[in-house]
């Protein structure tokens, strides 16, 4: 296995004039992995087994490349004679050649990202063009206070997407560090050392287990996490707030104080969400909150010790303000002892005493010793406004505010919670833990857990502070009771409205007709005394969380994303009119079908006031480590959203977004009445369900542990109403035709008609360009002839054409309508990163089929058997190969 090698079919591009197209330095990467991965294949098992990979290879590009029948049934043909050890090992092969080609393309991203930061400066989406663009448009004053009040907020979740073991992640990321080593490497001995380690580590990644022996518990989920926080976003964060700050104040960046606000604030639904999930209990979200703290906590004592101790600043030269004075006074009479050994070690140092004395504070905080302990974040940011101000008056300007002020950042930015740990239950189960207390006698074991969740609440805020977990999401809000609930269970509970935790509730509308009946709810709720007096001590802020998934999965993307946007520009406008300060929170997925795709270039196509500086997004499974995973690609990520969420809110984008509303208001109503019409006629076909579970290996992916998460909340395969998004989205992927993305488009489309007017939109309306786009990745990972033989799973012709019709009309019309030649023309990278993977993803597709084929014809279903083990080492390996999952 060497190089990557393919081209689309339907292109005529040749491999070498695709390979000539990637950047030399990518190429090399990749061609450097692919050679160690084949030395250890022949290690491991031979020349026979790289020749059998290296044959199976040949055959799907061959097949790639070919046309008709005849150039699959080739490479079918030989995958199907493959030994079942064989296929597996080939399975895995090509399994660690997508985690080296993928960990090979974020090397290169990075090193590009680096390249034009030092070469061509900032880039026209950065924070610092778009306060450029801002104070043409709304004028100097005004720019500085949308900065003042911007937020970008993602919230983690832990919804099952991401495939890959932990161990196999580590592996991954000491082969990243090995290749930054390769980079920086000085001589050939080096270099000989790095290859040796690299080979050690490849060989590690081939001979681990792909698949984990039992599903993560939630508090698994949570350490895995961590891992984010601990390599790069505590880092990060005041890095991204410093470059903005430098380009703002260019020579006076560090002596004078910092202009950037603290911007981000970050949330998990990690061992919070529990709707669905019954291994979410009360106790497993109090041990969550505990584990973030704990690594929250040890950073900031480890910084604070650390810049404490190079703050050496003799008190002749530097003289402590009376604030200081007073601090240092304090904590004598905290702790004499401890003042005292610090003293001994600083004795003209005041500002280093006083902050190694923080230090100290912040670890008896997080061992819970009451003693020394910080109260709140808020008692520990004026300590070290103290320490700032006083030595800003010394004149120290450069000490006051370089690291101190980063410091002060990361403090804002996490507190002594990390993230905020938001709950999310089902409506329906408080209305029937409330009609049990109601019915007054012995509650439930659920209706207790209930309860418990709300004791931990006020637990949790009583230790960290009210920002650790004040907000509570309700799954499926119908009715502006299913919010006042929440703040009755929460008196139960607690036993009065004053022992009650601090609760801010959000309604999430999920469905469609949620959606349609979104500010009628609302308007109920401004009636609601527990609503109103929530309102009144926040100065009337409130959150609305949307839903992408299951909207798509009710009536179809084309539909949902109309509907989405309707949705939010009436919510915005009811804010407006009821004087409320709105924030929207986006529930979209990694995968298109969840809402997906470039996340910048939603918000830029959000209706009008809808946004007001203020943008909050679910990131999940593996979008969690493509975005946050590196710290220069998340670095651009966080500057990269901060600036489009700024951007959204300009006039210029405002009265973008509305006049092509208006503009195409009749092309919307005609492409939603015929995409709603071409997704009924296949998923409400008589026998859909039961084909979709034939035709892709739905049912199978429940047996790949993923997540702690059921894949169902309870009914069978003769229904997918309670089909999780996830899944549905997650088997069609794995089938190579990514329906849930695309299917009714191509009706709508056609439904218009007219090129001219189509490209007038997709040139004027941002969120129809952002729909297209997003389909032509979509379309771009399916493959026809791969399709066909998932369709042919099962006997039902008429639906499997139905699906390859819309399939080439919407591939027809997307076309016309960008003017493109192909799918994705307009985004070369993107087209040739696709265009280089899909030969070997086939070549996984191939042995999916293959195991597919001996599950549906077994007398017995045995998930410990061969088929299904290889079944399910190729959903991981498509799964790293597509880069996507659910």
């Amino acid at each position: 296995m060497t190089t990557i090698e393919g081209s689309r079919r339907s292109d005529g591009a040749s491999r070498d004039e695709i390979r000539g197209a990637v950047d030399s330095r990518l190429r090399e990467d990749v061609s450097f992995l692919g050679n160690l991965l084949g030395r250890v294949l022949r290690e491991s098992g031979g020349p026979e087994l790289f020749d059998d990979v290296e044959a199976v290879r040949a055959a799907v590009i061959g097949a790639y490349e070919g046309s008709g029948e005849a150039s699959l049934e080739r490479a079918r043909e030989l995958v199907d004679a493959l030994s079942h050890d064989r296929a597996e090992q080939v399975a895995r092969a090509f399994t660690c050649y997508f985690h080296l080609s993928n960990l090979a393309e974020e090397h290169h991203r990075v090193r590009v990202l680096k390249r034009r930061a030092s070469t061509e400066g900032p880039a026209s989406d950065s924070l610092p063009a778009t306060l450029d663009v801002l104070r043409a448009e709304v004028g100097q004053d005004a720019a500085a206070e949308r900065l003042r009040t911007l937020r970008f907020h993602p919230v983690l979740t832990a919804h099952p997407t991401e495939a890959r073991r932990r161990a196999v992640a580590s592996t991954i990321r000491r082969i990243s560090d090995l290749l930054d080593e390769r980079d920086r490497a000085e001589n050939d001995v080096t270099t000989s050392e790095t290859e040796r380690r690299l080979l050690e580590d490849i060989d590690t990644l081939w001979r681990t287990s792909p698949l984990r022996t039992t599903r993560p518990t939630p508090l698994d989920e949570v350490r895995t996490a961590m891992s984010v926080f601990d390599q790069t976003l505590f880092e990060v964060v005041p890095h991204v707030y410093r470059l903005l700050d430098d380009r703002l104040q260019g020579d006076d960046a560090g002596r004078r104080p910092a202009v950037v606000p603290a911007f981000l604030r970050l949330s998990s639904w990690i061992g919070g969400d529990r709707d669905g999930n019954p291994h979410v209990t009360a106790e497993v979200t109090r041990k969550a909150a505990d584990i973030a703290a704990e690594h929250v906590l040890l950073g900031l004592q480890r910084a604070t010790a650390r810049i404490g101790a190079t703050l050496t600043l003799d008190e002749n030269d530097t003289p402590a303000s009376a604030g200081l004075t007073a601090l240092a006074e304090s904590q004598r009479l905290l702790d004499a002892e401890s003042a005292s050994q610090i003293g001994i070690r600083s004795p003209q140092e005041i500002h280093r005493r006083v902050l190694l004395f923080v230090a100290q504070r912040l670890e008896a905080t997080r061992l819970g010793d009451d003693q020394l302990a910080y109260a709140s974040p808020d008692e520990l940011l004026d300590d070290l406004r103290c320490v700032q101000e006083s030595l800003r008056e010394a004149g120290a300007h450069r000490s006051a505010n370089g690291e101190l002020q980063n410091l002060l950042w990361q403090v804002e930015t996490f507190g002594f919670h990390l993230a905020e740990l938001e709950v999310r239950q089902h409506s329906q189960v408080h209305r029937t833990a409330l009609a049990e207390i109601h019915a007054g006698g012995e509650l439930s074991p659920m209706t207790e857990e209930v309860l418990s969740v709300f004791r931990t609440i006020a637990d949790l805020q009583k230790r960290y502070g009210i920002r650790a977990a004040a907000r509570y999401i309700v799954s499926f809000t119908q009715s502006s009771a299913d919010l006042a609930n929440v703040h009755e269970l929460a008196v139960a509970a607690l036993g009065s409205a004053e022992a009650a935790p601090v609760l801010d509730v959000i309604p999430l509308f999920e469905t469609f007709a949620d959606l349609e009946a979104s500010t009628r709810i609302l308007d109920e709720a401004l009636q609601t005394a527990s609503v109103t007096e929530r309102l009144a001590q926040t100065g009337r802020k409130l959150e609305v969380m949307l839903g992408y998934s299951d909207s798509s999965k009710d009536v179809g993307p084309v539909s949902a994303t109309f509907a989405l946007f309707d949705a939010q520009a009436r919510i915005a406008d009811w804010a407006r009119e009821n004087d409320i300060e709105l924030t929207l929170f986006h529930g979209r997925g990694g995968a298109l079908g969840r809402g997906g795709g470039p996340a910048n270039e939603a918000v830029m196509a959000q209706p009008p006031g809808s946004v007001a500086g203020r943008f909050k997004i679910t990131e999940q499974g593996e979008v969690i480590f493509a975005q946050y995973g590196n710290k220069t690609i998340a670095a651009r990520h966080i500057e990269q959203m901060a600036a489009a969420t700024l951007m959204a809110s300009s006039p210029s984008n405002e009265r973008l977004n509305q006049e092509a509303a208006v503009r195409f208001g009749d092309l919307a109503t005609t492409m939603d009445r015929a995409s709603r019409e071409a997704f009924f006629g296949l998923v409400k076909a008589e026998g859909f369900a039961q084909w979709f579970a034939a035709v892709t290996p739905m049912e199978e992916i429940g047996l790949l542990a993923l997540g702690s998460r059921p894949a169902r909340r309870g009914l069978s395969v003769e229904s997918l109403e309670d089909l999780r998004a996830i899944p549905w989205v997650f088997a069609w992927t794995q089938a190579r035709i990514n329906l849930a993305g695309w299917y009714g488009l191509g009706s709508a489309l056609q439904a218009i008609g007219d090129v001219d007017v189509l490209r007038e939109a997709y040139a004027s309306w941002p969120l129809f360009a952002a729909m297209i786009k997003n389909v032509e990745m979509s379309l771009a990972k399916t493959d026809d002839a791969i399709a066909r033989e998932y369709l042919g799973l099962a006997t039902r012709d008429d639906l499997a054409q139905r699906v390859l019709d819309e399939m080439a009309l919407t591939r027809e019309w997307v076309t016309k309508t960008s003017g493109h030649a192909e799918v994705l023309d307009g985004r070369p990278v993107l087209s040739r990163a696709v265009r280089l993977r899909s030969p070997y993803v086939d070549a996984l597709s191939l042995l999916q089929l293959r195991a597919l084929r001996g599950i549906r014809t077994s007398a017995t279903s045995d998930p410990a058997d061969a088929d299904h083990r290889l079944l399910l080492l190729t959903v991981n390996g498509i799964a790293a190969g597509l880069q996507n999952t659910g």
